[in-house]
């Protein structure tokens, strides 16, 4: 075990500290057993090993990732023993999905071993979601977001400003511009670059391979973790690609399934089992309607990819900004834990009560005019009036 101590302290050397994701603060760390999940590239392995280096006894705590080799020839269980034996007692084990029944021996862990404290983190989503069922009653399940466009702020600027609540700013939304104007005068040029390079903390190692870094992360997810939790065929894997080059370059995308599949070469039901796959796989957002619930075979009524980046990468030429738009709105209000579904009128329905509407600076008010709790969020503005606010200003929501 002295190889896995020797990377785990290595690690804790270099890991930097200065910008720290809104998440960490939000975990209940007393909790006896903490899975933390979220897509490729978003950073918790920083995550977790920044909270160790900032409140925990090096020795008493051990930080591995699943797949390292020294698990080829020792089990988990083992290795939990061994580290306990030697006054271990913060145990965080990374990568958990690479671990065959990685569910069963944390559960025994948790179940023989009640000084020990566990996180566990993944970058699977499909295979943590099926092991929530399994280990719900013994273990917090935390969902790290892609990050905010505050986020982007703080760890590309060195900035750290406020989050605010959807209702706060909502009501204070003007206050709260003047707010940050005092740090940032030009926001709207921060929010222009967010909306390429903003998503992902790897930006830091250079915004000219960005691009092509999340493209190897798409291929990844696809070509390696689909298959570790699903029988995929390789013909699926080229369809799920070409299925996500087309939602990048649509408008907001609305499909229409049955052309959709024709386009595809495959069933209806398949094609929505495909898109339930790409969702879980958090590569896209399929929003529905809130009386039509979240069945499978319940088409959605827009697409989105997951995350701005994503469009960038994807998509030939200018993205269309409407999609831009939508989806930069879509995921800061998601990433803040709302509820969002598609309206009768407007864009979205946050928390089946607000209605918003995104679109340019001479965006009207005509569609939701009569809507009671309706707001206009619109690009291209630094202040907003009334129930007409800047679009950039929902990207403090955490």
């Amino acid at each position: 075990m002295q190889g896995l101590v020797n990377k785990y302290r290595s690690l804790l050397q270099v890991v930097p500290t200065a910008f720290e994701r809104t998440l960490t603060q939000k975990i209940d760390w007393s909790a006896r057993a903490i899975c933390i999940a979220g897509a490729r590239g978003t950073g918790k392995s920083t995550l977790v090993l920044q909270y160790i280096k900032k409140n925990l006894p090096p020795a008493q705590t051990l930080y591995a990732s699943l797949d390292d080799l020294h698990f080829r020839q020792h089990t988990l269980t083992e290795t939990a023993e061994e580290f306990y034996l030697n006054g271990g007692r913060f145990l965080f084990l990374d990568e958990v999905h690479k671990y065959d029944n990685w569910e069963r021996e944390v559960k025994n862990l948790y179940d023989f071993y009640p000084e020990i404290k566990i996180v566990v983190s993944g970058s699977s989503i499909l295979a943590l979601r099926h092991a929530e069922a399994d280990l719900s009653r013994r273990m917090l399940f935390y969902l790290l977001p892609e990050l905010s466009l505050r986020e982007y702020i703080a760890l590309s600027e060195k900035i750290i400003l406020p989050v605010i609540s959807l209702d706060e700013l909502l009501i204070n939304h003007q206050d709260f511009v003047d707010s940050i104007k005092k740090d940032l005068p030009a926001p709207l040029a921060l929010y222009n670059d967010y909306l390429t390079y903003g998503a992902y903390p790897f930006f830091t190692e250079g915004k000219g391979s960005y691009l092509m870094r999340i493209n190897q992360l798409i291929n990844v997810i696809i070509d390696y973790d689909l298959p570790e939790t699903r029988r995929i065929e390789i013909s699926t894997q080229a369809k799920l690609k070409k299925l996500l080059y087309i939602i990048s370059t649509s408008v907001p995308f609305t499909p229409n399934i049955a052309k959709l599949a024709e386009q595809m070469e495959t069933s209806r039901i398949r094609l929505l089992e495909m898109l339930d796959m790409l969702e879980r796989a958090q590569l896209i957002y399929n929003l529905r309607s809130a009386t039509k619930g979240i069945s499978l075979m319940n088409k959605p009524q827009k697409i989105f990819l997951h995350n701005t980046s994503l469009i960038a990468a994807l998509a030939d030429g200018t993205p269309n900004i409407g999609n831009l738009r939508e989806t930069f709105l879509f995921t800061q209000l998601t990433g803040a834990n709302h509820q969002v579904n598609h309206p009768k009128k407007g864009d979205f329905i946050v928390d089946q009560k607000m209605l918003i509407e995104v679109g340019g600076r001479n965006k009207s008010r005509d569609q939701i005019q009569t809507a009671h709790d309706a707001w206009l969020a619109v690009d291209n503005i630094e202040y907003g009036t009334n129930r007409r606010m800047p679009l950039w200003s929902f990207g403090f929501l955490y």
